[in-house]
């Protein structure tokens, strides 16, 4: 943890029904608490625009703050900000007291270094990120602000697991039971290129006519065997008629 604090302007608050906190949020303020070890719970509020410059920040949830309420100063850290479904905006933050003996659970998030310099990456290969952030048991006073991977060394196939990187003293993570993975430099992925659509046409067309071909000889044959069985059927029909005729003239 850095040892120049980073310090927020706060006021307290002294709202109390729900139309009171709009008219707050509309005059460009977010309603919060103080809590932990303080004998009472403190209502906040901090100007949007201070704020935000700490929402920015993809530490924010990690970074310990110094604020001044009522005229003593506290050690902070974000544990929780509500933001409006719609427009996105913060509209509640919450900060718990911290102290040398206080320990806290925080999301840590991971930096990776020398991705220029990898082998692996060089070589084709992909950097797989597991996980982005690693949650932590930290003492108040022994946050890291990063977790930080150097890459300068690793080849396609190699893993990065948590046992792999440094951890401040006394900082832990939270999953104890397994050395798990943070990231690894994966083998490229080939994909096979699908037919040319120009082919697909080409064997269709062939087949098609192929198909018409056959279909049409099939049709002449019919025509053929049709015409026969005419002619056949003339044939026998004269047959009666020439045995009625030489009967007529033995008579």
């Amino acid at each position: 943890m850095n040892k120049d604090l980073q310090t927020l302007d706060v006021d307290l608050r002294k709202t109390k029904t729900k139309s009171e906190l709009n008219k707050l949020r509309s005059e460009g303020f977010v309603p919060g608490i103080l809590y932990g070890e303080i004998d009472k719970n403190i209502t906040l509020s901090i100007k949007k625009t201070s704020l935000e410059k700490f929402l920015n920040s993809t530490n924010f949830m990690s970074t310990v703050i110094a604020i001044t309420v009522g005229g003593k100063n506290y050690k902070v850290l974000p544990r929780d900000v509500e933001f409006d479904s719609l427009s996105n905006q913060p509209v509640h933050v919450d900060f718990q007291t911290l102290s040398s003996n206080t320990k806290v659970q925080v999301w840590i998030p991971v930096k990776f270094l020398n991705e220029e310099k990898c082998p692996g990456l060089k070589k084709g290969g992909v950097l797989n990120i597991v996980r982005r952030k690693v949650e932590l048991n930290c003492p108040a006073d022994n946050i890291p602000a990063e977790l930080q991977v150097d890459l300068e060394q690793k080849e396609i196939g190699d893993s990065i697991k948590i046992s792999a990187i440094k951890l401040p003293e006394k900082v832990k993570p939270t999953i104890l039971d397994r050395n798990f993975t943070i990231a690894s430099v994966a083998a490229p992925t080939v994909v096979a290129e699908p037919e040319s659509t120009a082919e697909k046409t080409d064997e269709e067309s062939q087949a098609t006519e192929g198909g018409e071909t056959q279909t049409t000889g099939a049709g002449d044959g019919t025509k053929q065997e049709a015409k026969g069985q005419k002619i056949e059927t003339k044939k026998e029909e004269k047959k009666p008629a020439e045995i009625n005729k030489s009967a007529d003239k033995k008579k």
